[in-house]
């Protein structure tokens, strides 16, 4: 008669074992392969509307931009009110001499080269990396001389430091570095329509395809309209004829030499000429820019 307790020896086939690394390990480069063809498609989907909508352009003046909207946003949460002001103009109603001074000021190579000028993306890199040692070295001088100051106060004795009516004295502000751009036209233009102000070198990329892709589907004449009727001009003051309108009280076609060569002073920092548009800078720099006018090619 077999025992009862004949079978109660433990199998080796009995016990599960754990999965192997490898069937893991392939689980794995699965997901990552099908998440990266996801981003890659995304990618492309993005790039693809991009470049419908610059084709577009071609025909249809864009509705807004997104630093407009940015824009509008800020002056919403910060004012409880959006005070706007842009008229489009077909390029026939935007003076000459507005046209000569914005490319003279801010791209003297527009007509010619194909977007990007590398020379000059080079310099100003080299420039902002030198004025941002510059402030380094000064925001250090500040803190050290602060800490030295802070050392004496506190040598006199605290009574002394701290006696009735004496001011405080305020920490000096940290030096900001003044950075330079080297844009071309094409590249602000492709900023202002598509994308934030951040400085991250993904966006720049992106910046380069967009200005590529103005480039190969935009003409230079029209590239050059849909700038100047949506470049900002000011606290809420878009394109040439609001901003003719709001310093000279006339039509953009109507501005003359000296009046459009103090527009163009004013792009790369509209908000803080606004607050002075006659001031010294702006008449001797409008001076510079009216003199190099007749060298200007128009597209």
């Amino acid at each position: 008669m077999a025992s009862a307790f004949s079978n109660t020896s433990p199998q080796r086939g009995g016990l599960k074992r754990p999965a192997s690394d490898g069937s893991s390990g392939a689980r794995l480069r699965h997901h990552a392969v099908r998440l990266l063809a996801l981003l890659l498609l995304c990618t492309a989907a993005l790039q693809l509307y991009f470049v419908a909508r610059i084709g577009l352009m071609a025909l249809l003046a864009p509705q807004s931009t997104s630093f407009q909207r940015s824009e509008a946003w800020r002056l919403l949460v910060e004012k409880h009110r959006i005070d706007w002001r842009q008229d489009w103009v077909d390029q026939g109603r935007i003076s000459a001499s507005l046209k000569r001074a914005v490319i003279a000021s801010e791209d003297a190579g527009f007509v010619d080269h194909s977007g990007v000028e590398w020379d000059a993306l080079e310099q100003a890199w080299e420039k902002n990396q030198r004025a941002e040692a510059a402030a380094a070295r000064r925001n250090t001088q500040i803190e050290q001389r602060a800490a030295s100051d802070l050392g004496k106060g506190n040598s006199r004795g605290s009574s002394k430091a701290n006696a009735p009516g004496k001011p405080v004295a305020a920490s000096k502000p940290r030096v900001e570095p003044k950075v330079v751009g080297g844009s071309t036209i094409s590249q602000q233009l492709a900023k202002n329509l598509f994308l934030s102000g951040e400085r991250t070198g993904l966006r720049k990329a992106q910046e380069f395809v967009l200005t590529l892709t103005l480039e190969a589907l935009l003409s230079k004449r029209r590239i050059l309209e849909i700038y100047l009727n949506s470049v900002e001009w000011g606290e809420g003051v878009f394109g040439a004829q609001a901003a003719a309108q709001h310093y000279f009280h006339t039509d953009a076609a109507r501005l003359d030499a000296l009046s459009a060569a103090r527009l163009a002073v004013m792009l790369p920092a509209p908000k803080r000429f606004e607050k002075n548009p006659g001031s010294a800078y702006v008449s001797g720099r409008a001076g510079t820019i009216a003199a190099r006018m007749g060298n200007v090619t128009l597209p």
